[in-house]
């Protein structure tokens, strides 16, 4: 394979608004040429997809590195778990709320900057992983209403996502997440760039300064807005895919599938280089 293959990255838009399928076999990724070239397509799509790539832990290490600084778990960990068995994963409670939309590491000085999965296990029914585009979201709003949010910040907190999949938890729980703190964040995020996204998602609680009623409103409608069908990609996985999101553009879910499954993903992450503002 000559260096002129190997520079060139092949790739195919799956929606209008969000998603490429990337087309470049493993060793054309891994050779570092393309990391580039991935990193703005990343940013203007929002979700990358590498059918049945079959990337080892140090192979998906190794690519994720090369995407940013590479950012390893609290306990060291560089390859995170992503399952619902306690046995594979010991904070698999936590996980519950991956089932809602979210962006990871809203509670951090900076939120994580892209992330990446390998399906090595699949589950027996349901387990699509679904992505939302917030900078098209963003754009798209009528002028009325880019006016009306612009300024407007929203109180996020973890313990907020707990009522998601456990609306009567013991004080124990509450307090618990409660613990991990709280914070007030821009609902219109201005990144370095210029362009703008909506920061929305389970931990986002309520607009500071709103009426209840109303800030449940505006909330939902947004979210309602950002992850309707022009925005939102459902990624069906195949064992062996791999799927990359940038974490500062984007929301994410997982749909629901047989918690007893066995159903495992693998994750690895690169730092956030700004934060909220």
């Amino acid at each position: 394979m000559d260096i002129i293959e190997l520079n060139r990255l092949v790739h195919t838009p799956i929606k209008q608004n969000i998603g490429c399928t990337i087309h470049n076999t493993k060793e054309e990724l891994l050779c570092g040429n393309l990391s580039a070239d991935l990193q703005d397509l990343l940013e203007q799509r929002g979700v990358l997809v590498f059918p049945q790539i079959e990337f080892t832990d140090a192979e998906q290490v190794a690519f994720t590195k090369m995407m940013g600084q590479f950012l390893p778990e609290i306990d060291g960990e560089e390859v995170y778990n992503i399952s619902l068995d306690s046995k594979v994963n010991r904070k698999s409670e936590y996980l519950k709320g991956s089932l809602y939309w979210h962006i990871d590491g809203t509670m951090n000085k900076r939120p994580i900057g892209a992330a990446i999965l390998s399906s090595k296990k699949l589950p027996t029914w349901g387990g699509n992983t679904e992505f939302c585009n917030t900078y098209a979201a963003y754009e798209a709003l009528d002028d009325d209403t880019k006016r009306q949010i612009e300024h407007l910040h929203v109180a996020h907190s973890a313990w907020t996502t707990l009522f998601y999949y456990n609306p009567e938890p013991d004080q124990t729980k509450l307090k618990e997440m409660m613990a991990i703190g709280e914070t007030e964040l821009p609902l219109v995020w201005t990144h370095k760039s210029g362009r703008k996204s909506l920061v929305l998602g389970a931990t986002a609680h309520h607009v500071i300064g709103m009426n209840w009623t109303e800030s449940a409103s505006l909330l939902n409608s947004l979210r309602e807005w950002a992850t309707s069908e022009s925005f939102r990609y459902s990624h069906e996985w195949k064992l062996g895919d791999a799927v990359m999101w940038d974490n500062t553009g984007t929301m994410h879910r997982a749909m629901p599938y047989d918690p007893d499954c066995g159903r495992l993903l693998r994750r690895t992450k690169t730092a956030g280089v700004e934060p909220i503002i």
